[in-house]
């Protein structure tokens, strides 16, 4: 599907409410104030579509009593119930801070993948700065002169465990989406494409080795929480020698490698939404990314012009300030 309109015309509010609608959140802001209209006090969103076999119903409300949903006319304990039920993989323009960006921007999204991919393991990111910002928080005390040693070691117990189950799964979800990564980056003229995840887990000595350090900064220096994710191609780093150009392929890359094995995995292809993802695409690679997007799913493409797009649309749609209309 292609969606078309003037900048500002509110292209990227459709897929933003798309994506509210079947995942609980904007992939904009964490404001769900931002969201409601100028002068409203609340906000409705309503989606009908079908996952694989299956009809289905989402509504979402903002405001008033705050945020609600119902799947399927049946009311959830909480938005993000809607994650564990329907899949949709987003592109915006901003999403290039994944590449370029430092790598806490890089951990944070392979833990969003890790949620996705492996979600009986979801909750181990969380778990793990749960257990580091308990032992950095002995750890002042400590410095403090408030608290023993003694006080630590339980946490460092915790950090370790959990550090190394979050390490493995992050290992696990890179192997998952790394073959697909290379082969979708070399399809879009960008060559030789590696992912690879830089950490090991944070061992017991070497915590202890550390302590006195530790101590004296109030924080905990080795663990998960600050390692890094290369993204290569051939021996370059691209986010120190790649172009915007080829930052933009990676992430693409990077999104249709995770659909695809999200697709493979559940059995139904995930919701793409790809917010202006061609204005900065040759022709050739507009037309190499039309043929990757051709297998997995539906996608939501946006773009000032229906000439954007090198194929012809299953569905046109053109926007206008408060309006959508269908083309064709």
């Amino acid at each position: 599907m292609l969606v078309t309109g003037r900048n500002g015309a509110g292209k990227t509010n459709l897929l933003e409410s798309l994506h509210v609608g079947t995942q609980g959140f904007s992939p904009r802001t964490r404001m769900d104030a931002q969201l409601i209209r100028a002068g409203a006090s609340s906000a409705r969103i309503s989606l009908r579509g079908r996952r694989g076999d299956t009809g289905v119903e989402v509504d979402v409300t903002l405001g008033g009593e705050g945020k609600r949903a119902e799947l399927n006319r049946a009311k959830l304990r909480s938005v993000e119930q809607l994650r564990r039920e329907l899949s949709t993989l987003v592109f915006t323009p901003d999403r290039l801070a994944v590449v370029k960006g430092g790598p806490a921007v890089r951990r944070a999204y392979l833990d969003r993948s890790l949620a996705r991919l492996l979600p009986s393991r979801g909750s181990i990111p969380i778990e793990y700065l749960g257990a580091v910002g308990q032992r950095n928080a002995a750890l002042r005390r400590v410095a403090a002169g408030h608290s023993s040693l003694d006080a630590v070691a339980p946490w460092t117990d915790q950090v370790v465990r959990l550090g190394e189950a979050l390490v493995g799964s992050r290992r696990e979800a890179v192997g998952l989406v790394a073959p697909g990564f290379a082969e979708h980056a070399e399809a879009l003229g960008l060559s030789g494409c590696t992912l690879v995840y830089e950490g090991e887990p944070p061992g017991r000595e070497a915590l202890e080795a550390r302590l006195a350090r530790d101590v004296e900064r109030g924080t905990t220096g080795l663990g998960p929480h600050l390692d890094d994710v290369l993204i290569c191609a051939g021996s370059r780093e691209l986010r120190t020698f790649g172009s915007q150009g080829e930052q933009r392929l990676a992430v693409l890359s990077l999104l249709l490698a995770e659909a695809e094995v999200l697709r493979d995995r559940n059995g139904v292809a995930p919701l793409l939404l790809l917010d202006d993802v061609l204005s900065e695409l040759d022709e050739h690679r507009r037309l190499a990314l039309a043929e990757r997007l051709s297998g997995l799913g539906q996608t939501v493409v946006t773009a000032t012009s229906s000439a954007a797009l090198p194929v012809t649309p299953a569905q046109l749609l053109a926007v206008t300030p408060g309006q959508v209309e269908v083309v064709a």
